[in-house]
């Protein structure tokens, strides 16, 4: 019986232990999601990018060979934000590229997450988009990438590559115009593969404590 109470007594504690945000980092270093308060039964949709649709940027290699497709990065590191995410106390979905579901969205907050190509260089960015109605919200959005996202992965902004494609992202049209969206591109398969590849769970932190920040915003 003694043997039984601390057992029950000690996964509890593992329990709340968890719950805090304390525990067992994982490989990366990166500490476990607590619980946030301003979280709590807050709606995300997160965006697989490319998801359901193509491969989105591929690498390959002389021969042609495929090295590294967009949407296999896009859905594993989308993954391990929603984990955070629902562990801070968020209602998260996942989302396809052009999943029905966008239509008429309404959500506390929406980001579509991508990777730019495989050319040599490195950095990320994010944008909304132009024509929203609701800009000083999704500025602080933008805001909330520009400080969480870079302390997590050491990754400079690269704004100069902001395209059309991305501030008239097709998504954007899509939703409800009181929803607050924009789409981030993680990084360069190319300049910041490694990153990309070894080290999600940096790159899942900063996406998830960017959100967090946001839904603290008041």
């Amino acid at each position: 019986m003694v043997a039984i109470s601390f057992m029950s007594i000690l996964g509890i504690g593992l329990i709340a232990a968890r719950i805090t945000g304390y525990g067992l980092p994982t490989l990366d270093g990166v500490p476990p999601q607590g619980f946030d308060r301003a979280s709590f039964n807050r709606s995300v949709s997160l965006i697989s990018g490319h998801s359901g649709f193509d491969s989105g940027a591929i690498c390959t290699d002389e021969a042609g060979n495929l090295l590294l497709a967009e949407v296999d990065l896009t859905g594993q590191v989308t993954d391990l934000v929603a984990r955070r995410l629902r562990r801070a106390g968020a209602d998260v979905s996942i989302l396809e590229e052009y999943d029905p579901a966008l239509s008429g969205l309404e959500t506390d907050v929406l980001l579509s997450i991508h990777a730019d190509s495989c050319v040599d260089a490195s950095g990320y960015k994010a944008a909304n988009y132009i024509f929203s109605p609701i800009q000083e919200i999704e500025k602080v959005l933008l805001g909330c990438i520009d400080q969480h996202y870079p302390a997590a992965t050491d990754l400079a902004h690269h704004p100069n590559s902001v395209t059309h494609d991305m501030t008239s992202y097709h998504a954007f049209k899509r939703v409800a115009a009181s929803t607050p969206a924009a789409i981030l591109e993680m990084g360069f398969m190319g300049g910041d593969q490694e990153l990309l590849t070894r080290h999600q769970h940096q790159v899942a932190k900063g996406i998830a404590d960017s959100i967090i920040c946001f839904l603290n915003y008041e």
